[in-house]
């Protein structure tokens, strides 16, 4: 009798700059079936781009693949008032993203997460230079988003259920707006669905 071999999971690895980012793959996890893979979140306890990019290729070695996911608003932010003679912030992601593995997919928001959400109900490429900048467009269609763990995780309808209906909707939206550019980077864009067609979704 043949034994059956035990299936091995498959580890997706992602490095994040901030835990809104960590509840919705929480969520994700929690409502998608996802037999074989097993999503590791990680929040460098630095924040600083070199910190997740010292992070990205520690976990290149041992995962299937790894998703480096950027809010762009605070790599302009500290692109602007960098020095003069330093390398800002976008040099050194360009910079890293030309050294990483290629098992490792860099997921630009820009600006932040909560794009993401905007496409679910809209499609739009246009540019919000913050978070601030966004949250009356988002509040249309989510009058009660709330950047806490509660609203995320809410136990009558978590983040991730609030917004599956509309999960297609929201990929072919992304598709639109393109891939990030370095020539072009005043333009609104998630490329979040890079992460649901890596997971079959």
């Amino acid at each position: 009798m043949k034994k059956h071999k035990p299936q091995i999971k498959k580890v997706f690895s992602f490095v994040i700059d901030g835990e809104c980012e960590i509840w919705y793959l929480q969520m994700l996890q929690k409502n998608e079936n996802l037999q074989n893979i097993n999503l590791e979140p990680k929040l460098p306890q630095k924040k600083k781009l070199y910190d997740q990019y010292k992070m990205v290729a520690e976990l290149a070695e041992d995962s299937e693949k790894v998703f480096w996911i950027i809010d762009f608003d605070t790599i302009s932010k500290e692109t602007k008032e960098a020095k003069a003679s330093k390398e800002t912030p976008l040099q050194q992601l360009k910079n890293y993203i030309n050294q990483i593995s290629d098992n490792v997919i860099v997921v630009v928001n820009n600006p932040c997460l909560e794009f993401w959400f905007l496409l679910h109900y809209k499609q739009t490429a246009k540019y919000f230079a913050s978070y601030d900048d966004l949250k009356k467009e988002l509040m249309k269609y989510l009058p009660d988003y709330q950047k806490t763990q509660k609203y995320y995780k809410n136990s009558r309808q978590d983040i991730y259920q609030r917004l599956k209906p509309k999960l297609q909707t929201a990929i072919s939206n992304a598709e639109e707006c393109g891939k990030f550019d370095f020539e072009n980077i005043q333009k609104g864009l998630s490329e979040m669905q890079m992460i649901f067609k890596a997971l079959g979704l």
